[in-house]
């Protein structure tokens, strides 16, 4: 992420935004899904999917007003 990028939490959409926003990243997005390829219900399923398990964020670009998906760095376990 650059500087003029915020990651926004998901949680804090309203739904019909949150979907709208998964929605349009999947329909832009040229993603390969193998042999079988996934409804957009399926689609969407598995991005909220990563959100909620932190593997992708929603990021706010300042610079170009615009909301993206990105996938996070891998998170390591805490140690103690």
């Amino acid at each position: 992420m650059h500087a003029g990028a915020v990651e926004v939490p998901y949680a804090s959409l309203e739904p019909a935004t949150l979907r709208a926003v998964v929605e349009e990243f999947i329909t832009r997005a040229a993603t390969d899904y193998g042999a079988h390829e996934k409804t957009l219900e399926e689609k969407i399923a598995d991005v909220m999917r990563q959100l909620r398990r932190g593997e992708a964020a929603v990021v706010f670009d300042s610079q170009t007003n615009t909301v993206n998906i990105v996938r996070t760095p891998a998170r390591r376990p805490a140690t103690s």
